[in-house]
């Protein structure tokens, strides 16, 4: 299957998903008209609640790059981060798209790709950690309160796994210069092999590659590890407190839902969005966190209006910042950047 007919096949398999989501399931959960009347009833105050709510979790996308990227600043890290976070809700596969997109925006700015390649990796895994350790959290919490979910258990179960496998792939990565370079060799042969049954060149040199790149990514980790945790803690407790905001100003008290509860089916959709079958996990993530809040005892319109604010004030703000930042990024380079009061981009090695 060429990569066009793969794309077309995603693509409409994605779009089938959101379809069903929006024009199936979740009208069986709970009547539009009644999630229409939910939502007039919201008391304009709280618009308040969630302008603060959103304004903290665009700014917190800003700290890991920051820190896994020295040089970048504050000011384009803003920048940069909600283009590269946009671009995720624009194609299946969102993650990657975003990868690849963080990595070429980046470039334009100057930097190295050695330094980029690290950014992109440490904020990809402490991001992706982090999401499949929620679940755990999330299991932990309800234990306190007696209560048991049968698919957040398994969610946790399969999140700690995966966590378990990625952290001791990463801990092998960089216990030594030799498992290094091992590790390299490998995959050199297999993406050699893969290039040669396309009629492509061989790939050289990826173990000394490899080797330099541990060298630096784990004097940066030294460094920052515990910030970078706090700052990947600190943003996804942004996001979660714009659901938190969202349920509340629904009317749905905690006599409802408790806000270990929410949590819960907050960690459910942050891993069910890691499944790169819609950009940002539209549909996947609606369906699975409306079930588990509607399980707990969330009422049923107030629960979908809940979940549709939510989403909305989480995924447009960015995509709208971010489809502007990426129309003006030839007008963002450090050329022009450096006319104003942000940092001047670094120069390249040698440059």
């Amino acid at each position: 299957m060429s990569p066009r007919v793969r794309n077309v096949a995603l693509g409409t398999v994605g779009l089938a998903v959101v379809v069903v989501t929006f024009a199936v399931v979740l009208p069986r959960i709970a009547n539009y008209g009644e999630v229409w009347d939910a939502l007039q009833e919201l008391d304009p105050i709280w618009l308040a609640a969630f302008s603060v709510a959103i304004v903290i979790n665009v700014v917190t996308f800003a700290p890991p790059w920051m820190l896994a990227l020295p040089g970048l600043g504050l000011r384009r890290a803003l920048l940069f981060t909600q283009a590269s976070t946009a671009l995720t809700y624009i194609a299946p596969g969102g993650g990657l798209v975003g990868m690849a997109g963080s990595y070429g925006l980046l470039r334009t700015w100057g930097f190295g790709p050695g330094e980029v390649a690290r950014a992109v990796t440490l904020t990809g895994v402490w991001n992706q950690l982090s999401n499949l350790l929620l679940p755990v959290v999330a299991v932990l919490l309800l234990s306190i309160e007696e209560q048991r979910d049968a698919v957040l258990t398994t969610a946790a179960v399969v999140g700690g796994m995966v966590f378990a496998v990625v952290t001791g792939l990463l801990v092998l990565v960089f216990w030594s210069d030799g498992l290094a370079r091992g590790i390299g060799e490998g995959v050199q042969r297999g993406v050699g092999r893969l290039l040669r049954s396309l009629g492509r060149g061989p790939v050289r040199g990826w173990s000394g590659r490899l080797v330099t790149f541990r060298h630096e990514t784990v004097s940066l980790v030294r460094r920052h590890w515990a910030a970078l945790t706090i700052a990947s803690i600190g943003g996804n407790l942004a996001v979660f407190a714009i659901l938190l905001v969202s349920v509340r100003a629904l009317e749905i008290g905690s006599s409802q839902l408790t806000w270990a509860e929410v949590f819960a089916g907050w960690a459910l959709a942050r891993a069910l969005q890691l499944i790169p079958l819609t950009p940002g996990g539209v549909g996947p993530v609606e369906i699975g966190l409306t079930g588990i809040l509607v399980g707990f005892g969330g009422p049923n319109a107030r629960v979908v209006a809940a979940v549709l604010v939510y989403r909305a004030f989480t995924i447009l703000p960015t995509l709208l910042a971010g489809a502007a930042t990426i129309a003006a990024w030839r007008w963002l380079g450090p050329g022009r950047v450096e006319g104003g009061d942000a940092e001047p981009a670094p120069k390249r090695p040698g440059g």
